[in-house]
């Protein structure tokens, strides 16, 4: 009899023998693998914690005990133990279960995560309100082992050691080696330290030795010295004991019955304890076990033919994925036999440029945060290996870095998702922009990027960039002007942020990439009632609304923007003059982003020249002021209106709103007299 399903909540789980737990962990992950196969989403990284989080729920009472899941993409066994295995189907679709987690979800979701390196800091900060207040509710913090090297988990480290704030840390340890010395001696030595004898013991040994006259001082510190080193030698870890965050480890992640003794002695003791937890990323799939890093994010059609919905599945032949993450979780579509080739992705489509650039400028090198497969600069890394640097989850070294590489005459090409280069905004600012040095931000994933929700969409970077001095913001209507900006990047020598999506490109046939002038838009077509002016991939929706107000009998005019820094005012201002409605398009937050920019010029204009004092602007991007949710791009196109039908819409509703009429023409300065 299938037990998940009977689950109401955690607590259900304190009623399970062994042998039912071990069935509940088998339950789980096919669940998982049957979801994930229709849904996209993280396989692999949750298919390794299954054991951790029986244990960590059977054993805390959760939501009154707080178990907070750094960055969040391996929660999904904790989602279906929490009273959500009823609509896990609809896992990362619109109005459905959060790839992450989400507290609007769950009083089992602590915090609405997605960023690596988060969940120290705020588990911190909930032990610290729970001493504050004198509360009982225990903490527990989930991270990886990449996480953990976040310079915001050892900021973190360092201050929950200093404070000796209690709290239990699980260090997930799926891939990164920390220098592992597994054997009985570091097993004992790990269940001595987890004993109420050993910490009195220690106490009281201390406070004798401290108080013998003259030398007490000395040998109590040379006897710390002496334990240290025992420590050091027998087990990893010292780097946490130094700080002052008891170690416990390596404990084997698999076995539930390990984790369930570790965790109820770490949850024991009175003080931060961290348990270094060894799992297997995709563990239970074999595809999965064997491809850790195409199967982090069920992304491509080839990999999702690999999946059969059941345990220890083996993948089917030549089903295996060809690009590993290039659409990083994305959903799952299956592909018959004679379905059209994949279109490539802009990602695809920089690197192929990128490296067509390396090849001919020994000088140009790559640098990314972790990310080396999902922007696509594995491929730049696997030709010229000594010219590509992963730094690891540190957006801001990354950036940093880019500087002083640019500073010794290298071209560096920094590459980071828009929602990870968030956190680097000073070093974008402080170092790159300031220093005026030419680094090529490669800004992946802007705009919307569909089910990883809030913590993914791409729509902040633009408005923050636009107010940077010395940084040229670029964003191609399509992927052949992609590579041609990309051209446009190395032949000057300035900062440049160049944003495309994470959408397929057009198809359309290669071209000989040439530079574009910096800041030198494109008229597409000409309008002399309605004016369209749209920065990135855009454009094209842009094109077809315009399509359907022309029907409509309005003259549309139609602008390529690529420049939201510098904006080509020349063109813009000069096609806006005397038009009944100016409109801008971008899938970006429409606070402080293109459309402000053209907003600027024409406030500029209307001051000086008639012309310009009855034309209207609507400015058409992702709404402010809120977050976007998760569900697919299509789907979140259509619910903010930034389809083509949308856009028509909303162009439409302006407008009636000005009473104007089709066919009536341009504003002219004589009905403004």
């Amino acid at each position: 009899m299938a037990i998940l399903p009977t689950l109401r909540g955690p607590a259900d789980l304190r009623g399970l023998g062994d042998a039912q737990l071990a069935q509940l962990a088998d339950e789980i992950r096919e669940k998982i693998i049957e979801t994930v196969a229709t849904t996209g989403g993280h396989l692999g990284s949750s298919l390794g914690v299954v054991e951790l989080t029986i244990a960590l729920h059977r054993l805390l009472e959760s939501p009154r005990d707080r178990i907070v899941w750094d960055t969040g993409h391996q929660a999904y066994p904790h989602k279906l133990l929490t009273g959500r295995y009823d609509r896990f189907d609809t896992l990362r679709s619109l109005g459905g279960v959060g790839g992450f987690p989400r507290r609007s979800e769950s009083p089992h979701d602590v915090f609405d995560g997605g960023h690596a390196g988060t969940g120290l800091s705020i588990g911190q900060g909930l032990a610290e309100a729970r001493d504050l207040r004198h509360g009982m509710e225990r903490i527990a913090v989930v991270i990886g082992d990449a996480a953990l090297m976040s310079g915001l988990s050892l900021e973190a480290l360092n201050d929950i050691g200093q404070r000796g704030t209690r709290m239990l840390i699980v260090l997930n340890d799926n891939e990164m080696s920390i220098s592992p010395t597994v054997g009985a001696f570091s097993k004992y030595l790990s269940q001595i330290k987890l004993s109420s004898a050993w910490k009195q013991s220690k106490s009281a040994y201390d406070r004798t030795i401290e108080r013998i006259p003259f030398v007490g001082p000395t040998a109590l510190e040379l006897s710390q010295r002496l334990r240290k080193s025992v420590v050091n030698f027998a087990q990893p870890g010292q780097l946490f004991e130094d700080l002052g965050i008891t170690y416990i480890g390596v404990v084997p992640g698999h076995d539930l019955r390990a984790l369930l003794q570790t965790f109820a002695g770490a949850l024991q003791l009175r003080e931060p304890v961290i348990v270094h937890v060894r799992t297997q990323k995709g563990r239970g799939y074999r595809p999965a076990e064997a491809d850790q890093v195409g199967f982090h994010g069920a992304a491509l059609p080839p990999m999702m033919a690999a999946f059969e919905p059941r345990l220890n599945g083996a993948s089917k032949p030549g089903s295996m994925p060809t690009e590993s993450m290039a659409d990083d979780a994305a959903p799952a579509t299956r592909r018959s036999p004679d379905a059209p080739v994949k279109v490539p992705n802009y990602t695809a489509v920089f690197v192929a440029e990128l490296l067509e650039i390396a090849r001919h400028d020994s000088r140009v090198v790559g640098i990314t945060a972790g990310m080396p497969t999902g922007t696509g600069l594995n491929r730049l890394q696997a030709e010229f290996p000594d010219r590509f640097f992963d730094v690891g989850i540190a957006e801001q070294h990354a950036v940093t870095m880019a500087t002083g590489l640019a500073m010794g005459g290298q071209r560096p090409v920094v590459a980071i998702y828009s929602t990870f280069l968030q956190r680097a905004f000073d070093q974008v600012v402080h170092d790159v922009c300031q220093n005026d040095q030419p680094v090529v931000i490669a800004v992946d994933r802007a705009g919307l990027v569909g089910e990883d929700g809030t913590s993914h969409q791409g729509m902040f970077t633009l408005p923050a960039q636009r107010q940077v001095p010395n940084l040229v913001i670029a964003s191609p209507k399509d992927e052949q002007e992609l590579r041609a900006l990309l051209r446009t990047a190395f032949s000057q020598d300035h900062p440049f942020a160049l944003h495309y999506p994470r959408d397929p490109g057009f198809n359309l046939p290669p071209v000989d990439p040439k530079p574009i002038p910096v800041g030198q838009a494109e008229l597409l077509q000409e309008g002399s009632e309605i004016l369209l002016v749209g920065f990135g991939p855009i454009v094209e929706r842009a094109r077809q609304a315009a399509d359907l107000l022309a029907i409509e009998g309005w003259s549309v005019g139609l602008i390529n923007a690529r420049w939201a820094k510098p904006i080509d005012r020349q063109l813009i201002m000069e096609q806006a003059r005397g038009k009944r409605l100016v409109v801008t398009l971008e899938e970006s937050v429409t606070t402080g982003g293109f459309g402000s920019g053209v907003l600027e010029l024409l406030e500029e204009a209307r001051a000086v020249d008639p012309a310009y004092r009855e034309v209207v602007l609507k400015i058409i991007g992702i709404p402010a002021d809120q977050f976007i949710e998760h569900g697919s791009v299509a789907d979140l196109r259509h619910l903010v209106r930034l389809d083509v039908e949308g856009i028509a819409a909303q162009v439409r509703e302006t407008l009636q709103g000005l009473h104007a009429v089709a066919g009536a023409g341009a504003v002219t300065e004589a009905r403004l007299v």
